[in-house]
């Protein structure tokens, strides 16, 4: 397996200090895995700004939108979809969850899944904790490591 390049993007501004402290709590065991980065952004301009869909991109990245019209993984399946990602293509997974109003139809068209934690509407917030945690979970079932087993 590859390392895994991934970065967690999330639109707005986080408001509960329990949140902060569960976000860089799995930012912190995800680093032990994979290259991490957790990145708040103001807006979808500033998503198109980095996720090299502007006019002057900074970087590119394989754009993954959080959505619930998105295809939904069993933790085994979201694995095998970070390893054949990261098998095929250097490029960072860039994961975004959006504002409370999801995101323009042409971000939907310029990403290369959308994803969804499934049918239940979950907080924004709460899903960065929830699609975190996963990833961690991910990456671990990809190492071998218990942290899922009995889960």
């Amino acid at each position: 397996m590859t390392i895994v390049k991934l970065k967690v993007a999330w639109i707005g501004k986080t408001k509960e200090p329990a949140i902060e402290s569960l976000t860089n709590e799995y930012l912190k065991r995800l680093s032990r895995y994979a290259e991490i980065e957790g990145l708040s952004l103001k807006d979808e301009a500033a998503l198109l700004a980095i996720s090299g869909k502007a006019a002057r991109p900074q970087k590119k990245h394989t754009l993954v939108l959080l959505d619930p019209r998105g295809k939904q993984f069993s933790s085994e399946e979201l694995a095998r979809f970070l390893d054949d990602q990261q098998q095929r293509n250097p490029l960072p997974l860039l994961f975004v969850i959006g504002s409370a109003d999801g995101f323009s139809e042409e971000m939907r068209k310029s990403a290369v899944m959308l994803l969804s934690l499934g049918k239940l509407t979950i907080a924004h917030e709460l899903a960065r904790v929830v699609l975190l945690e996963q990833l961690y979970r991910a990456c671990t079932i990809l190492k071998g490591h218990p942290y899922h087993l009995g889960h």
